[in-house]
């Protein structure tokens, strides 16, 4: 399961609220309430517990129900953008390299901004809150340039 995916459970349920509720009397949690990592790790946790209390046929079908959504997404989109534009540019005897431009923030919250640049060329900029999503979001980037820079070459066109 994808941090991303949990999170987004996670905050389906309530748990960001229910962590700020069940923080110790002085402390607060808020900072962790917005934590991808956090929110993520709960939800593991608390599918660990429901397959240890509850057993297997039970946990999976309200863990196939509770991701329903994120499920539905990733078969409509496929999100490995980085292997598609791999394999687009293999074919034309090309590859791709990625380079971090930026890392801003604390180490618990840091955001990347990384360029995909296809020889000496950048070709798409990402940002995310890993290199590995930031680098996705890049290569998306470029097989979006790469898609209009086909469509003005299908037109007549030179492509700069």
């Amino acid at each position: 399961m994808s941090g991303v995916a949990c999170r987004g459970v996670a905050e389906r349920l309530g748990v960001p609220a229910r962590l700020v509720a069940a923080a110790p009397a002085g402390q607060t949690a808020d900072g962790l309430k917005d934590t991808e990592r956090v929110l993520a790790s709960i939800m593991e946790a608390v599918i660990g517990a429901c397959y240890l209390h509850n057993g297997y046929e039970t946990t999976a079908a309200a863990v196939v129900e509770a991701f329903e959504p994120e499920i539905a997404a990733a078969l409509d989109h496929p999100v490995d953008f980085k292997s598609a534009l791999q394999e687009r540019l293999a074919q034309r005897g090309q590859g791709v390299t990625y380079t971090v431009t930026a890392e801003e923030g604390p180490p618990h919250e840091r955001t990347f901004e990384v360029v995909a640049s296809i020889g000496d060329r950048p070709m798409g900029t990402g940002r995310g809150r890993s290199k590995k999503a930031a680098e996705q979001e890049a290569a998306r980037a470029a097989l979006a340039l790469l898609d209009v820079d086909a469509d003005v070459v299908e037109d007549g066109l030179e492509v700069a």
